[in-house]
């Protein structure tokens, strides 16, 4: 990743590693397409103690989003688990923290999008997305989904929505993604990747 660069910033909480390997395939996305990095982050889990600390660094995966990454990102990506048809309580809790950029409009007609993983076929990936376009939306951000020009969206037997990309990971989380997610993963990450150069020309020229 060149830090000269333009990025997308992949942020996502995983708890079981499937909504990381999705993030693993929209940042592959993000860099197949010339002029822009992907910069992944995760979130750390909510403790009910709330003197616990996590350590600094995770153990594996992605190391923690910081205002910053969210700040200067050329476009985001959101990804998380299904929990009861809702994002999980780690992500909400880092979004929940970001009114400062809320108020000095940080993130004002960058584009976003979200991603999730789901262990059940019909387990609320549809409105866990739509949570997630919430705050991006009061953000003033601008939403992109998955175009039925993917035609991975026709012939999937089960991650793959319009509103973004999913998966099946099974009761267990043993199930890989397969090759319709992992095209739909990498599909979203180049759109992405193609606005945010698009858009970030566009702020440029206005200025």
């Amino acid at each position: 990743m060149s830090s000269s660069l333009p990025y997308v910033l992949v942020l996502y909480y995983s708890r079981h590693g499937a909504t990381r390997q999705m993030a693993e395939q929209l940042a592959a996305g993000v860099e197949r397409i010339a002029g822009i990095d992907a910069r992944l982050r995760c979130v750390p889990p909510v403790s009910t103690t709330c003197e616990a600390i996590e350590p600094e660094i995770p153990a594996a995966g992605a190391v923690y989003a910081s205002a910053d990454d969210l700040r200067h990102c050329a476009g985001l990506a959101l990804g998380s688990p299904t929990r009861f048809g809702n994002m999980a309580a780690p992500l909400k809790y880092f979004l929940d923290g970001t009114s400062e950029l809320w108020m000095n409009g940080a993130l004002i007609d960058k584009p976003a999008t979200a991603f999730t993983s789901t262990s059940s076929l019909h387990g609320g990936q549809e409105t866990t997305l739509i949570t997630m376009l919430m705050p991006l939306l009061h953000h003033g951000m601008v939403y992109a989904g998955l175009p039925y020009s993917e035609t991975a969206l026709f012939t999937t037997q089960s991650g793959g929505t319009p509103y973004g990309a999913s998966h099946v990971a099974g009761s267990r989380s043993e199930r890989p993604l397969d090759d319709d997610e992992r095209s739909l993963c990498q599909a979203q990450g180049q759109r992405l990747a193609r606005l945010a150069l698009a858009l970030g020309a566009a702020r440029s020229a206005s200025t």
